[in-house]
């Protein structure tokens, strides 16, 4: 064999060999990548289906099975009632409701009330009319145990007065709930022991301004008797 022949029979095996290990390399390579995409499919690798609920899992946590708890159900409140604003006294009706608002005061000189009496016995429970944060706790001679509750906008502040005792555990800057139990109707400050009633009023205010400062009174009664 002449050496001619020897360098073509040895490109033709080279070519032969290199088309070979080609396609078998392209087949190694290719069970190999599907080997590792199986391998990512394993459950506690796989990346979890996207969350509907806004209780989704943060990421690297597994999302919880369990349900998050529903919040407490409402107090029933009476057919006549208005869903703003509840009756702040317990088992008054909106028929039971009578407009102080501008009925003038003695004792003040003859000033319009600018509240609602509410009229219930000693020791009926008080509740929140609206959420918002206990901003004062404040006993004086005219109101007696008074709460000021101020609205989350902080534009409104509801006020109970002539209370007998506060709720266990009430603070200032505590948050409630409406309908939550604030107190018990009473007949402290300057309200008579024998008519017993939480004197509540509307204020509007600004943001800014103090609980204790000048405020616009609102008159309850259409508000709560759906007027």
């Amino acid at each position: 064999m002449n050496i001619v022949d020897r360098l073509l029979t040895i490109v033709i095996t080279a070519t032969i060999t290199s088309a070979v290990w080609i396609v078998a390399g392209g087949s190694l390579m290719e069970l190999a990548s599907q080997r590792q995409g199986e391998e990512s499919l394993r459950p506690a690798e796989a990346a979890p289906s996207p969350e509907t609920s806004e209780t989704a899992a943060a990421p690297g946590e597994v999302a919880s099975t369990t349900a998050a708890p529903l919040d407490p159900a409402p107090t029933p409140t009476p057919t006549e009632e208005p869903a703003g604003l509840r009756i702040p006294v317990m088992n008054v009706r909106a028929s039971d409701l009578s407009d102080t608002f501008m009925e003038a005061r003695e004792e003040e000189g003859g000033r319009p009330h600018e509240a609602l009496d509410i009229m219930a016995p000693q020791g009926t429970s008080v509740v929140a009319a609206a959420p918002g944060t206990v901003a004062k706790l404040h006993r004086s001679a005219a109101g007696g145990n008074s709460i000021y509750v101020r609205s989350q906008d902080k534009e409104t502040i509801h006020f109970y007065a002539h209370l007998d005792e506060y709720a266990e555990g009430l603070r200032e800057g505590q948050r409630v709930r409406r309908g939550q139990r604030l107190g018990t109707v009473g007949s402290t400050g300057n309200a008579s022991p024998e008519t017993p009633h939480l004197h509540f009023a509307i204020l509007r205010t600004t943001a800014d301004a103090e609980w204790w400062e000048p405020a616009n009174a609102v008159n309850p009664y259409p508000l709560l008797a759906g007027e």
